[in-house]
């Protein structure tokens, strides 16, 4: 293994009247600690093709991740999926990556568009083996990673975008490049890179897709380690140690809650200057020297909670805290973007602010709020280790 890791992101609009998405991704680990993922997209559109491609993605990335051999993953495929009595198709088409240690990248793909691949900020023609597995027309690809690789992996609805609407042919491979490789330098992750192509689709058919479009990208990164710390120890003789393990680790530190961060002042002996700024309802930050971001505690945190669980899902929420400024939307990005690798410091003292029965706030839902967190972002592929006080 190296410092490298993937940064795994995607998103999909369904076909225009339909409920259910006929691409499906699936991800995969393996224990020798590579990555499977796979991009499946399913025979038209709707019910069947959802249920095409979330066989084909479960099947391929479950039996990969296994040790078993494509020509054993495609054999199987054909013969559990049905046959199109129309097309006698079998199964739908795939796009498989699999991040190896995270040093080397095998992409097989069979009818899918080609991956793109960008390298140093450009297009990189990576060579590709061609192969017959059960009749059927596969390319392989290996390749040695380097750091800032972005794989882009897409169904044909992305291509085919604006086809009667913007363009006489779809939305051209080389366009795609060139919009991505503007995209790229900006550094945005995965997730957003991914987001970015799929809403540029949506645009191009007018907000009327005429096929489930469906982006997935991999992003190879350097890890970075980032610590928040929230909330005082249950017993206050642990505050020494809690602090010194904090201050201890790698990376940026954050501190959510005023009582904490009152505690870290004393121990790093540091005046705490709050904010006079006030944006929206998340209440304001503070500065602390030694410290990267100090924040409200329950209400700011809860509103990353929501940012989170938005980012894994349809990611509509990002203007609002990519650009803002408030303390919710700076642990967002810091967080979401940024941090590869999380260490979570959680004081289980009882605020007796926080008894009142008016206030929706009690110690159950600063504890639900830590486990909610850690597992939005260990969906985003975050490497989260919570340690309690």
């Amino acid at each position: 293994m190296n410092d490298l890791c993937c940064d795994i992101g995607f998103k999909s609009i369904n076909h225009t009247g339909e409920q259910l998405c006929g691409d499906h991704v699936d991800i995969a680990e393996q224990e020798d600690g590579s990555t499977v993922i796979v991009l499946a997209d399913g025979l038209g559109s709707g019910v069947k093709a959802s249920i095409l491609s979330t066989l084909t993605s479960k099947i391929i990335s479950t039996m990969l991740a296994a040790g078993l051999s494509l020509e054993e993953c495609v054999e199987t495929i054909a013969a559990t999926l049905p046959v199109c009595s129309v097309r006698g198709v079998a199964y739908s088409t795939f796009t498989i990556l699999r991040i190896i240690q995270n040093r080397m990248a095998e992409v097989i793909q069979y009818d899918n568009p080609h991956v793109i691949l960008l390298r140093d900020g450009a297009n990189w023609d990576y060579p590709r083996q061609e192969m017959s597995i059960g009749g059927k027309q596969i390319y392989r690809s290996v390749i040695r990673l380097q750091e800032n690789d972005v794989f882009i992996a897409m169904s044909d609805g992305c291509p085919h975008a604006g086809i009667g609407v913007g363009y006489n042919f779809g939305w051209k491979r080389e366009d795609i490049i060139s919009y991505m490789e503007a995209m790229n330098l900006c550094g945005y992750s995965a997730k957003l890179l991914s987001t970015m192509l799929v809403d540029e689709c949506d645009r191009l058919y007018g907000g009327k897709p005429g096929d489930d479009a469906t982006s997935c990208v991999v992003r190879m990164r350097r890890r970075v380690p980032m610590n928040m710390l929230f909330g005082p120890p249950g017993n206050r003789d642990d505050t020494d140690r809690m602090m010194s393990l904090f201050f201890a680790k790698e990376g940026k530190h954050i501190i959510c809650g005023g009582t904490t961060s009152s505690l870290a002042a004393k121990w790093l002996n540091k005046p705490l200057r709050p904010s006079l700024n006030y944006e929206g309802d998340i209440p304001p930050i503070a500065k602390l020297e030694g410290v990267d971001l100090v924040t409200e505690g329950v209400i700011t945190v809860n509103r990353v909670v929501q940012y989170a669980q938005d980012f894994i899902g349809d990611n509509t929420c990002y203007d609002e805290w990519s650009n803002r400024k408030d303390g919710a939307s700076l642990i967002s990005q810091l967080l979401f973007e940024e941090a590869t690798d999380i260490n979570f410091y959680v004081g289980r003292a009882i605020n007796p602010a926080h008894q009142n029965p008016d206030l929706p706030i009690n110690f159950s839902i600063k504890m639900n709020l830590v486990q909610e967190l850690s597992a939005a972002l260990q969906k985003m592929g975050k490497r989260i280790k919570v340690s309690y006080f």
